[in-house]
């Protein structure tokens, strides 16, 4: 019996230095206020300077009802995560998927997460590298209008130079300060975009009716800009990860510290969404860029630090965004394939992380309609009705109680959302790619 005991406890031990490894469960001492700060970094990303864009195409009605129902449904959604990431006593779900094997079994909870949150994550990313590098070129082109100019695919290089560098930190932990940077810049550039237009006061010649030359381009244009909503709420494919690092116990479980942090962060996620949606749309009407930012021409210095600080806010969210992913690839590496925990380990698969996402982003860098795709396909189900469909598999809610009623709402909304902004985002990235040379 003895040598069957000591090779459990081996088993135990070496399990346990794997989490310690791991980059979600080997630092368990955040603060409250880091969830806050990673929360805003993770939502408030590029999707809010394409607010103003999706009010083009969506109107003032529409618009508006959209912005804040998204708002209180994933709010909404968030909470029950929170709720939910330590539902059973003594165990911590301290990754989505590890949530997902909880409410559907271990198989297929794996199969309906994962691949829905590897989708979100690397293609949040992706699109990452393009807003770094176009937000680098603009910057350059308003401070040194007379310099010769520089490709975005080089910008997009210099960009991801920068995340080989950063890739390596081991955890959440570890980026807090980025993370920071990043959430304060999130604030500085979201108030730079409402600030300046509303100085400069409305265009005199400002139109607020739809712009497309059809009936069924309004409508595409409409359902695109669904997808921009649904991607500006787009944090909860990071949210688990993030509670995964503050400190639990019976008495003072981790939600407490987390809801605190999600409450500030929402309340910061409205400052800065609806000011920049509504007075960039109110000054510029229909003829607003997809990134606000491009809209602005003076004066210059603003222009030009705005696109900065966005520069180091999506630095702090490609991190956020990341960090699950990494945990993925190290797990599977370290716990299916039995590869030892290494800084060489986390060198090779990282850096080659950063150079698929980056060598992407130079294939195809048509912002806008990237954002309407992805933020239907694969994030609206995580974000708007995933968690509502967990929540009614683990607590059974009465039927026809307000509980079920919620989650049904949220579930109907999501799958909408899902079905009819890849439409929007499908197209136009055709009619994009139609002018567009690869690698150029």
């Amino acid at each position: 019996m003895a040598p069957n005991n000591s090779m459990s406890q081996e088993e135990e031990a070496r399990q346990k230095a794997i989490d310690d490894w791991l980059p979600i469960t080997s630092s368990r001492n955040a603060k409250w206020w880091y969830s806050a700060f990673h929360n805003v970094t993770a939502m408030v990303g590029a999707g809010v300077l394409s607010l103003p864009y999706a009010m083009s195409h969506l109107g003032w009605g529409p618009g508006i009802a959209v912005l804040i129902i998204s708002w209180v449904v994933t709010l909404y959604t968030l909470w029950q995560m929170v709720e939910m990431h330590e539902m059973v006593p003594g165990k911590r779900f301290d990754r989505y998927h590890e949530l997902g094997q909880g409410a559907f079994g271990d198989k297929l909870g794996l199969w309906i997460v994962v691949p829905q949150q590897v989708i979100v994550e690397v293609s949040t990313n992706i699109i990452y590298m393009v807003t770094g590098g176009k937000s680098f070129k603009k910057a350059h082109e308003v401070i040194c209008p007379s310099c010769k100019e520089i490709k975005t695919s080089y910008w997009i290089m210099i960009f991801a130079a920068i995340h080989f560098v950063l890739s390596h930190l081991p955890n959440f932990n570890s980026i807090s300060v980025v993370s920071l940077a990043a959430a304060v810049m999130s604030l500085s550039y979201s108030t730079i975009a409402w600030v300046v237009p509303l100085e400069k006061g409305v265009k005199p010649d400002v139109d607020y009716s739809y712009n497309a030359k059809s009936t069924s381009d309004a409508m595409f244009n409409f359902f695109t800009a669904l997808g921009d909503v649904a991607f500006a709420y787009a944090g909860h494919n990071v949210v688990l990860e993030i509670q995964a690092t503050i400190p639990s116990t019976p008495e003072k479980p981790s939600k407490g510290p987390m809801w605190k942090g999600v409450v500030v962060a929402y309340i910061i996620v409205a400052i800065c969404y609806f000011p920049v949606a509504f007075v960039g749309y109110y000054i510029f009407g229909n003829t607003v860029e997809d990134n606000i930012l491009l809209t602005l021409e003076k004066p210059i210095w603003i222009v030009a630090a705005a696109n900065l600080f966005v520069v180091v806010h999506v630095i702090g969210s490609y991190q956020i965004f990341a960090m699950p992913v990494f945990d993925m690839i190290e797990t599977f590496l370290v716990k299916q394939l039995k590869f030892t925990p290494s800084f060489m380990l986390r060198l090779v698969t990282r850096s080659l992380y950063v150079a698929f996402t980056m060598i992407v982003a130079i294939s195809v860098p048509f912002f806008g309609s990237l954002m309407g795709f992805f933020g239907g396909f694969a994030l609206a189900p995580t974000s708007y009705y995933l968690p509502c469909i967990m929540w009614l598999c683990i607590y059974k809610p009465r039927r026809f109680s307000l509980s079920w009623f919620a989650n049904w709402f949220c579930i109907v909304l999501g799958v909408l959302l899902m079905i009819l902004a890849p439409i929007g985002g499908l197209r136009s990235i055709i009619m994009s790619a139609k002018n567009y040379e690869f690698f150029s």
